[in-house]
């Protein structure tokens, strides 16, 4: 059957009216959320649960190929499919106006699940966003396309084609699209003012100084050779892996913790003020993500300032496993839903384990934590650096699996011994005669005794180290290594301090971190 000219118009429309439709109920959603909550509109909740609901290893290659940008990817693909259905539905009710309608709604009805399932959800109430925009779709793609299948009249004008009413849908459309970005730039808007409080608290913080400062850094700690990583990490370039779509902006002011749950023989509830007011110390400490490969990005140095944990659950009664203490896991909350589980004897046997309120002389950035985020050397960020922490729960290990646990993460990850090439990159075409490799390793807690570097299948070389901050931190290394033309494979070996040799057995990040050596190659000219 030949398809005329004005039906293919009018499919055209249809297919717009969906996507009006769409922008609208999105729109309208922004607008709705600002009075409940920001995280609850319908693409931030159903991201979230996209993220609940992945799987840990597609979890871990999404992070692997698109970083820190793994989000913006997420959202930009659920944004591209509701286009793409809003298009559909357009089509659908050009014939059907009932049936793309209840489409519309049947999508935000998806919404409004997705948004009271999530563990930070306040409620039923969070549902509300996505229902109110899927009324508004709804609606919008019911009058544009009654508009496409409005008969002429008699006395119709000359604007008014044969089988729909051009004018009218023109208006209708225009209007659609004026009052959708209208709502939509309202909400956000207001969103972004209930975030004024947090950023003015912020900016109000003045960091009182440590009572134990951290050590002078010791002269020849950073290596001054091109290219290796700097040994302090600046705040706008420290990694950031975590699942929140929207970055907490939690209002100092009105920040409380609680220190709850089995041997807490006094529970306790401590303000943002109440910390500042304790004793803080200053450590340089290295943190490490577990989803970061060998070779990785995902490991960062920076100053922390904070309050010992230890002393925390002291003064709540708190006493370790091996003291006879009743819970062996500390599961920490955070305002976004998140759980977190720390082995209580970890936490308890010295290091220094902290709730830290700075970073690198600085109140902690939004995205890394502010107000509030915990830290304990020698584990990987998923089993201890809670970021927005709200809630410290002491439990058993049989008594409750945190969120990656439930995601076939173990229980347990102690950082392992890793090293890195930083200098030269993959592929680098050096010169012959003196090439300065170089680049980073660590073992938290543990420390770096020995790096070692090898030339293709030659023999294990040891490279220079240089001077060590602490235990806690990262160290640099070089190794001058005299090129010769060809390509050229270099490998990294390290060695911690309790004289664990870094393996060369390749393993991927789940379940507790991936092992295995570094390699780059080069070809030299």
């Amino acid at each position: 059957m030949k398809i005329s000219r004005r039906n293919m118009a009018r499919g055209g429309l249809a297919a717009l009216s969906g996507l009006l439709s769409g922008f609208a109920a999105l729109a309208v959603a922004e607008l709705v959320s600002a009075a409940v909550r920001a995280g609850s509109g319908p693409v931030a909740a159903v991201g979230g649960a996209a993220i609940d609901r992945t799987p840990a290893p597609v979890k871990d290659w999404a992070i692997r190929n698109f970083g820190e940008s793994d989000k913006l990817v997420l959202q930009l693909g659920i944004l591209a499919a509701l286009a793409v259905l809003a298009l559909a539905l357009g089509v659908v009710a050009l014939h059907h106006r009932r049936t793309g309608s209840a489409g519309v709604l049947i999508f935000g009805a998806v919404g409004a699940a997705a948004a009271v399932s999530r563990p930070d959800a306040t409620g039923l109430a969070d549902g509300l966003p996505s229902l109110a925009g899927a009324v508004a779709g709804a609606g919008v793609l019911c009058v544009l396309t009654g508009r496409l299948t409005a008969r002429r009249r008699a006395d119709a004008p000359s604007s008014v084609d044969s089988g729909w009413d051009r004018r009218g849908f023109l208006i209708a459309a225009s209007a659609a699209a004026v009052a959708s970005g209208g709502a939509g730039v309202l909400g956000r808007t207001l969103n972004g003012s209930r975030g004024r409080d947090a950023i003015a608290s912020r900016a109000g913080v003045v960091l009182p100084p440590p009572a134990s400062p951290a050590a002078p850094v010791p002269s020849g700690a950073q290596l001054r050779i091109p290219g290796v990583s700097s040994l302090t990490t600046p705040n706008k370039t420290f990694y950031r892996v975590d699942t929140a779509l929207v970055v907490p902006k939690v209002d100092a002011t009105g920040w409380r913790l609680r220190v709850h749950g089995k041997g807490v023989e006094h529970p306790t509830t401590v303000t943002f003020q109440g910390l500042l007011d304790r004793e803080l110390i200053e450590r340089d400490i290295t943190l490490t993500c577990v989803s970061n490969g060998v070779g990785g990005p995902y490991v960062g140095n920076a100053r922390w300032i904070g309050v010992r944990l230890a002393d925390l659950l002291r003064e709540a009664g708190v006493r370790p496993p091996s003291r006879g203490g009743p819970a062996d896991q500390l599961v920490a909350r955070s305002v976004d839903g998140m759980t977190l589980g720390t082995p209580v004897e970890d936490v308890m046997d010295g290091r220094d384990a902290m709730l830290a309120v700075g970073m690198n002389g600085e109140p902690l950035p939004f995205a890394h934590g502010f107000p509030v985020r915990m830290i304990v050397p020698g584990l990987y960020g998923y089993v201890s650096a809670c970021k927005w922490i709200e809630d410290i729960e002491l439990t058993t290990f049989d008594d409750y699996d945190p969120y990656w646990v439930k995601r076939e993460w173990a229980r347990r990850a102690p950082v392992k011994t890793q090293s890195r090439i930083d200098t030269p990159k993959p592929f680098a075409r050096p010169e012959a005669g003196t090439v300065m490799v170089a680049g980073v390793a660590w073992a938290q807690h543990r420390g770096i005794d020995k790096v070692e570097i090898r030339v293709d299948d030659g023999p294990w070389r040891p490279a220079d180290l240089a001077a060590q901050d602490t235990v806690d931190t990262w160290r640099q290394w070089s190794f001058p290594w005299q090129a010769t033309p060809g390509g050229h494979t270099l490998t990294v070996r390290a060695t911690d301090r309790t004289g664990e040799v870094q393996t060369g057995k390749r393993t991927r990040t789940v379940p507790d971190g991936a092992s295995g050596r570094h390699s780059v190659v080069v070809t030299v000219g």
